[in-house]
């Protein structure tokens, strides 16, 4: 009788190890990515000196210092204060041993009776990411709140 539960309890531990490793194979580094906000005051100079040639631009765009990978969303440049940019999630996929990210931001726009200075601004954010290599591509994916 104890052979049979160590057989059952044996054959149940392969079962459940093949699965563990067919989801592991089978994601092949997908799923999200951890990262840091970086508060303005925080951001690296070199990712200050690289700004201004994509700020006018609405994108999402990653850079290595240091060894360390940054995010970057940029919403272009708006002639009034009150809007901004948060990012939500990354998420990665290899693809042929690729990186490909996507990148889920918030934004917000000011309210249509809001009195809001009139100022150039461009909004931006910044994240620090636990990544280890630049990505191949980054898709920009955007979902605008009240």
């Amino acid at each position: 009788m104890k052979k049979k539960w160590y057989i059952f309890i044996a054959l149940a531990v392969l079962i459940f190890s093949v699965f563990l490793i067919y989801k592991i194979v089978s994601n092949k580094g997908d799923g999200k990515v951890a990262f840091d906000i970086v508060k303005e005051d925080k951001i690296p100079k070199k990712i200050e000196e690289i700004l201004p040639k994509y700020q006018k631009e609405e994108r999402a765009l990653a850079c290595k210092i240091d060894d360390k990978i940054y995010i970057i969303v940029t919403r272009g440049e708006k002639n009034t204060d009150g809007y901004d940019v948060n990012i939500q999630t990354i998420e990665k996929k290899k693809n042929n041993d690729k990186l490909n990210l996507t990148v889920y931001a918030e934004y917000k726009d000011p309210k249509v009776d809001e009195i809001v200075p009139q100022v150039i601004t461009y909004p931006t954010a910044v994240v620090l990411t636990k990544l280890e290599e630049l990505p191949e591509k980054i898709d920009l994916k955007t979902n605008y709140i009240e």
